[in-house]
Parts: C-alpha cells; sequence; structure tokens
C-alpha cells in the first residue's frame, strides 16, 4: 500500500514538475524576446499602474512580482500597484495550478487581478505618504539583455559541439514528450490536457535546442533548472505524499467540513511565508476535492511565492505592511466567500 501511494504521488510529482519547468523556460525566453515592452505601460498613469500591475502579477512565476518590486523601490510605481501585484501573484504554484486544475486556475487567476486592480487605489487613498524608504540602484530585471533568442544559422553550428547542458534539456524535453505520448505521465485518455502537455514539451524542446549557450546556461540552467525545478519537485512530491498518506489514514473531507473556519485562518496565516511551497498544500487539497474554493482563494491572496523576497531586503517595514494589507483582504474576500457558501 505504502509503494502504491510513494509511487503514485512520485509519478503525479514528475508530471507537475516537468510542465512547471516548460512554463518556466516559456516565461523565460518570452521575457527576453519582448525585452520587457510590458514594462511601459507603468509609465503612465496611476490607473494604468494599477493594471500593468494585476497584469504583471497575474503572469504565472515571480518575475512579474520582481519588476513591480523593483520599479516600486525605484519610486516608478505606487504602494497600492505593489499591493495590487502581490494579491493577484500566486509565484510559481500557479504553474501548479494550471496543471492540476487548469479552467478554474484560469478562472481563479482573472478573479485574482481583479481584485488586486480594485484594491490598489483604495490602498493607495488610505496610504498616500507611503513611498519606498530609500531607492536601489540595481533593477532585478535585464533591463538591456542583448541575448537573442534565436540565432538563426547559428543554431547548426551549436549542435556541432554541443554542451552538455543543451543534450540534458533536450532530451529531458523530448523524455517528457514520450511519456506523455505513451501515457504514462499525465491523463492516460487523449483529452485537451494531454495534448497541451505535449505542446509544451515541443516547446520546450524547441527552445532549449535552438537559444544562444549564453541564454541557455544563465537564464535557462541557472535560474530554472537548477534553482527551481529541485525545489518545485521536492515541495511538490512531499505535499502529494503527505496528503494522499493523511487521507489514508483520517477523512480529510469530514475534518475540514467540520473546522472551515480554522482551515481558512491557518491557509490565510501561512501565506504570510515568502516562500513557494507550503501554499500547494491548499492548491493539492483544493484539486482532490477536500476544501472549498474561499480557502483557496484566501490563500493564493496572501502568499506570493517569492515575489516579496527582493522587498524584504530593501524595506522590512513595507514588506510587512503590504503583508498585512494582503492578509486582510484575504480573510475578508475568503470569509464572504465562504459566508455565500463557497
Amino acid at each position: 500500500m505504502m509503494y502504491t501511494l510513494v509511487w503514485a504521488s512520485f509519478t503525479r510529482a514528475l508530471m507537475i514538475t516537468a510542465f512547471v519547468s516548460v512554463m518556466m523556460i516559456t516565461v523565460e525566453y518570452l521575457s527576453v524576446l519582448t525585452q520587457g515592452t510590458f514594462q511601459s505601460a507603468l509609465s503612465r498613469n496611476r490607473w494604468a499602474q494599477y493594471a500593468a500591475a494585476a497584469l504583471l502579477g497575474a503572469l504565472p512565476g515571480c518575475l512579474g512580482a520582481f519588476t513591480i518590486v523593483a520599479l516600486y523601490t525605484h519610486r516608478a510605481v505606487s504602494f497600492g500597484a505593489v499591493v495590487a501585484t502581490m494579491i493577484a501573484t500566486s509565484g510559481d504554484e500557479a504553474f501548479v495550478l494550471f496543471a492540476l486544475i487548469p479552467a478554474k486556475a484560469l478562472s481563479l487567476t482573472v478573479g485574482l487581478a481583479l481584485i488586486g486592480f480594485l484594491a490598489g487605489p483604495v490602498v493607495d487613498f488610505f496610504a498616500r505618504s507611503r513611498r519606498a524608504t530609500e531607492p536601489c540602484l540595481d533593477l532585478l530585471i535585464h533591463d538591456t539583455d542583448d541575448c537573442r533568442c534565436f540565432p538563426g544559422m547559428e543554431v547548426l553550428n551549436q549542435w556541432r559541439h554541443p554542451g552538455w547542458a543543451r543534450i540534458v534539456l533536450t532530451a529531458s524535453m523530448l523524455a517528457f514528450f514520450a511519456f506523455v505520448s505513451a501515457g504514462l505521465l499525465g491523463p492516460s485518455v487523449r483529452t485537451w490536457i494531454r495534448v497541451t502537455l505535449l505542446a509544451v514539451s515541443l516547446f520546450g524542446a524547441f527552445v532549449v535546442a535552438t537559444v544562444p549557450d549564453h541564454f541557455l546556461h544563465d537564464h535557462l540552467w541557472r535560474h530554472v533548472v537548477v534553482k527551481h525545478v529541485p525545489r518545485v519537485f521536492a515541495w511538490t512530491f512531499g505535499v502529494l505524499l503527505a496528503v494522499t498518506t493523511l487521507g489514508e489514514l483520517i477523512d480529510l473531507g469530514a475534518y475540514v467540513q467540520s473546522n472551515t473556519w480554522g482551515v481558512l485562518i491557518a491557509s490565510a496565516l501561512i501565506g504570510i511565508i515568502p516562500e513557494s511551497g507550503p501554499h500547494l498544500v491548499f492548491v493539492t487539497m483544493y484539486a482532490d476535492h477536500l476544501i472549498p474554493i474561499s480557502i483557496l482563494v484566501a490563500s493564493s491572496i496572501v502568499q506570493d511565492g517569492h515575489g516579496m523576497l527582493p522587498l524584504l531586503a530593501e524595506s522590512r517595514r513595507d514588506f510587512v505592511w503590504i503583508k498585512m494589507v494582503n492578509l486582510a483582504v484575504g480573510l475578508v474576500v475568503g470569509g464572504l466567500l465562504l459566508i455565500l457558501g463557497y
């Protein structure tokens, strides 16, 4: 029995991690390809800031949150814009959400972005004097990254003497494609989710096979593979195994139903932790129909993955204020949804 639980959790975590990795690579690729074009919207009026902040927060991963924090410490956006971003963002957990419950993940993402957009101006109205205490000097994003995404005919030269990182990543993407095609990972029958997994795996293979060495090593290998993939797999596997094991020992559904408000408050408090991972408990429980959407919403509003870590380094006071604001919003919105029966 234990072997079955471990193996089921392992294969599910492997599928989720592979999907998350490809999506992270895609975000990194598009970020460099567009040279951060979307950042220009933040130089316009305040309402454009809120809209852009919510949009950046809605992007899976921490890139949008890092961008807003960097611009805030340069006094380019308002305090409310940072709040809007942190409400909208779910960090790396957004990738897991889209892997487990894609349709509902999209609805949740849109809802969080709308809440962030509405909360931003309200927060600025009551916190007009709040500004970044000390402007930092180093932007956390690539302002003038001269990396090319597709170097044309140089691709052939890159494959004449490919580095081990390119071989490993390309082989991993093709293996992911083969395992999904064979039904060993993901849905065993042909569904749109399976087609999506196949499509993203092929795109991932195209990216790692064609990008220049600089992009491959600095953006994909060091940032995505070394920094994110081990942590995503460890947290995902650990949470899946823990939830599955607890489900065999106790009736989690009955426990949550008898302690719904306690679980709601706990989800919001855990969201204060500036770390990708703890939030996965509630993502997994919701995907397994163990908690209502109100608890997942409360957790998603408060938590922001690693998005707030750069601000913690710049201004601990602003970090605490934003976390407290988001905690209040998460409890209010989650509580209202729970009262309404969601």
